[in-house]
This record gives C-alpha cells, structure tokens and sequence, in this order.
C-alpha cells in the first residue's frame, strides 16, 4: 500500500485532514474545539468582572480624594504653615518634614539594600545568604508600628541606648527599615536577570570581580534597581504610624534634623482628619490628594523606567 492511499484511509477512518507527511493538517477542528472556545470565553468574562470589582473600590478613593481635596490644594497650601484646626493655613511644615524624613531614609536604605543585594547575587551561597533572604522576607510583612516602636526603644525613649529624642533622623531610621527589605529583594532579583555571559565577558578581558560588578552588572540592571527603589519610596512616602512614635508632628516648619519634633504629611493627615472642625478636614483631604498624587508619580515613573528598560532589551 503506498503512502497516499494510507493517508487517504486514516481520512476515511478518523475524519481528519492529514498533511503529505501523515500529520493532522492545522486547518482541522477537532471535536470539543467549539466546547473549548466557550470555556476560555466563559473564563474570559468571569476574570473581566472580577478586575471590575477589584478596581471599583480603588476609583472611589480616587475619585473622593480628588473631589474633596482639589478646592483646598493651591500655593498658599504649600508655603504656609497650619496654625489651628479652625483657621485656614497651609501644609508647608509637612511637605518640609517629609522631604527631610524622605531623603534622609533614602540615603541610609538604597545603598545598604543595593550592597546587600549585590552580596547575595554576587558574593553569597552559604548559609548567611540563606539567613538575610529568610530575615528580609519577615521583615517585609512586619507592621509598620512595630518597626516605630523599635526605633523609639532605641533612640527616643528614657530608657533608650542613644537617647536623642523625637527628630527627622529617628523617623528617616524607621522609615529606612521599612524599605530596605523592599530594597535589598527588588534588587536581587533585578541582578539574577542579567546573564552570566555578560559576567563571563569581563572576566576574560582580565577584568577583576568587582570591576566586573561596577562596569557591567550594575549598569545592566540598572532600570529595574532604579524601579524598585522608586517603589520602596513609594511605600515609605504615605507611612504614618512609625512617624507618631519617631517624629511626633509639628504644625511649624522645624529645619533641625537631628533635635525636635518634625511635622510630616501623613501626621497632618491623621491629625486632621481625626477633629471636628471643617477647616482642618478640608486640608487633610488636600494633603492626602497631594500625597496621592506624588506616589501616583512615582509609579508611573517606575513603570515607564521599567519598559523602557525592556525596549532596550
């Protein structure tokens, strides 16, 4: 029997198109593809009104946040301070404050959490490395109140080792803690990416180690460490109970950052938020706008560093 005729026979037998080689021809339906297409649109939509739900809750708060806040928000809202709860003011002792909590917690975390990165990447594979992956990961899901409360034990209360008081620095401490597991596994992962090749490379033409790291690796991955640390400020920026305990809030611009108690957004926030009086509820809503869109800023920025990133790639 010649290879035709017993291709044209397992046609006759099975009902499907077979190709000169004896393969099922791609223009042939099976028998459960109708059923199969119903099923992926069936999923299709139930994961569609799923998204919907999820998103609903999130354009509320937007939507809230920008309607109650947006008549408050104005440059007087940025250049004076808030005097009482009953009189109009502005926010600038906050937005000074959280500037300086912000730069000093960025400073003491993305260099440690990209150091301690690099180490586990680069350097790591015992059972140290197996201890800062296992301690960054609980240090991730810790509440953010527990990390205040350490940082008070240890630099504001009376009983404290250092002793300096209520101030930016102990704030940028505790805020530093919060991002840099953020940090450190963002940008391990983002160094896992770059190929081994490239490392390879560098060795070849004599390059040392860390010469290789500085030249080679770091550049590589230089989007994705810049997204993730984008991120972990992201999530420092809008944390308010480790502030209550480590910067306690001021209504008036405080330049110290070492002595005094220093205002910050969030505790403006909270604080006005939580009394009676219509003025001091109209300027928490435009210091949550206003901190809103700064994080909104800050992602959007990491997301397009991110695919630029990839574009490149």
């Amino acid at each position: 029997m010649s290879a035709t005729q017993e291709i044209t026979e397992r046609e006759q037998a099975g009902g499907e198109q077979l190709t000169p080689t004896g393969h099922r021809s791609l223009r042939t339906q099976l028998p459960n593809a109708r059923f199969r297409a119903a099923k992926s649109r069936v999923a299709m939509a139930v994961l569609t009104l799923t998204m919907g739900i999820a998103i609903v809750p999130l354009v509320l708060i937007i939507f809230q946040v920008a309607s109650e806040g947006a008549a408050v928000v104005n440059l007087d809202f940025f250049t004076t301070d808030e005097p009482t709860y009953r009189r109009d003011g502005g926010y600038r002792a906050g937005f000074v404050g959280s500037a300086y909590i912000m730069a000093g917690a960025i400073v003491m975390a993305l260099p440690l959490g990209l150091a301690t990165a690099v180490y586990l990447v680069e350097y790591g594979g015992g059972r140290l490395s197996t201890f800062i992956r296992f301690f960054t990961d609980v240090m991730t899901g810790i509440p953010s109140i527990f990390v205040g409360l350490f940082v008070y034990g240890l630099l504001i209360s009376s009983t404290a080792v250092f002793r300096l008081g209520f101030s930016a620095f102990a704030a940028s401490v505790a805020i530093a803690i919060i991002m840099l597991p953020i940090v450190t596994r963002s940008s391990e992962e983002m160094l896992k990416l770059v190929p081994d090749e490239w490392r390879n490379a560098g060795y070849a033409l004599g390059a040392s180690k860390s010469r290789t790291i500085l030249t080679t690796v770091l550049p590589a991955a230089a989007p994705g460490l810049t997204t993730g640390s984008m991120l972990a400020v992201a999530r420092g920026i809008g944390e308010t109970a480790p502030l209550i305990l480590t910067a306690l809030g001021s209504q008036y611009l405080v330049t110290s950052y070492f002595e005094g108690a220093q205002g910050a957004v969030p505790l403006q926030i909270h604080r006005g938020a939580t009394q009676q009086f219509q003025a001091g509820i109209e300027r928490a809503w435009g210091g949550a706008l206003c901190l809103f869109l700064f994080v909104l800023l800050l992602v959007i920025a990491a997301r397009w560093v991110g695919s630029k990133a990839n574009k490149l790639k």
